[in-house]
């Protein structure tokens, strides 16, 4: 199937100028895309218009031959129908084909160009998209702007609730608190599908400068296969838990995936761990243990939150999976705030508070 034509009701919400002539994303593998919709800020809407839902909807057109011959063949998506674009009932026609309709030799450009965005990263985009639009805005005065941004390789913003993954960066009303002070939480569950468990995490910027095996360990697993493993301070209660990074992200039985390509497991997982490693899957230097986690009621996170003890922000997996064993436990909460910029770049750079 290809995507022949988005159609847009918004009663007047939208201007034709709101869609963008190109896809910001575009997935070679299930012949997906995503059209950026910008709509104008609330304040500049007729009051009629203010608050009304946009009604979006996509139609797609069977390839006359095999889908799976529709990168290869320049013919495949245009015989005779050219592909449409219509905002509010008016056609924007483009001399360039859909993308994957382009010739063999420009498919590696282009897949590289439309890389697979998770909801995460498409959401991040967006953000830092707006970001730009505001800067630019207020630099310049002509309304001029600089165009759309693409996603960095590493990046972090801030969101407005908890959520499976996220990260809870300490405020400096936590200086002085030496268990939580200038870390970084990776808020393994929320809590929020399962109240009474509540929200819970690990520390992930106190590295121990300790290996598995200086701890001598009882269970064998942890004695041989884990040996080499770093340990990382995780929070004060008493439970181990290991993150792993897995390069393909297509699933890991037994263990739960926190983000794209990062998972966690504890003491009962160990041994289907092991077995990944045995079988060639993963690496030992693929693992990271925690001694300890952090725990709260649903009620007690979001009362530390709404009194800015922490920051919660959402991050590129490489933040997380590329942790290095040897930086010192600010380096992570600096980035973290720098990449989120504004006023949370300036707290990366206060020193730290003695009380």
């Amino acid at each position: 199937m290809d995507l022949w034509c988005v159609h847009a009701k918004s009663n007047g919400a939208l201007l034709r100028n709101s869609f963008l002539e190109k896809p910001i994303c575009w997935n070679p593998r299930n012949q997906s895309v995503a059209w950026e919709v910008r709509a104008p800020r609330v304040e500049s809407l007729p009051s009629n218009c203010r608050y009304r839902s946009i009604v979006v909807t996509a139609m797609a057109k069977k390839n006359p031959g095999n889908s799976s011959n529709s990168n290869s063949n320049p013919s495949s998506s245009s015989n005779g129908n050219s592909d449409h674009l219509k905002a509010g009932g008016d056609g924007l026609k483009g001399d360039n084909p859909p993308p994957g309709s382009k010739k063999s030799d420009d498919t590696s450009s282009q897949n590289s160009q439309f890389k697979p965005l998770d909801w995460r990263e498409f959401r991040a985009l967006l953000y830092i998209q707006e970001q730009a639009e505001n800067a630019d805005s207020f630099h310049n005065q002509d309304g001029t702007s600089s165009g759309p941004k693409p996603l960095p390789a590493k990046w972090a913003h801030p969101i407005s609730a908890p959520e499976n993954g996220c990260l809870l960066v300490a405020t400096e009303k936590l200086d002085g608190v030496r268990t939580f002070e200038r870390t970084v939480v990776l808020l393994l569950r929320s809590g929020t599908k399962n109240p009474q468990e509540g929200p819970f995490g690990i520390v992930i910027n106190r590295p121990l400068h300790k290996k598995m095996k200086h701890m001598n360990p009882t269970n064998i697993e942890l004695a041989t296969t884990f040996s080499d493993c770093s340990l990382h301070f995780g929070g004060p209660l008493d439970a181990s838990m290991f993150l792993l990074r897995a390069r393909e992200t297509s699933g890991l039985p037994g263990f739960e995936e926190v983000i794209p390509g990062v998972y966690f497991g504890s003491r009962n997982s160990l041994d289907e761990a092991s077995a990944l490693i045995k079988k060639g899957a993963l690496r030992p230097q693929d693992f990271r243990f925690f001694m300890g986690y952090a725990g709260w009621q649903l009620d007690q996170l979001r009362e530390e939150i709404e009194s800015d003890y922490w920051h919660v922000a959402a991050c590129s997996t490489n933040l997380i999976s590329w942790m290095s064993q040897n930086s010192s436990s600010s380096d992570l909460w600096e980035e973290i705030l720098q990449l989120m910029g504004g006023p949370y770049s300036e707290l990366s750079r206060k020193p730290k508070q003695d009380i």
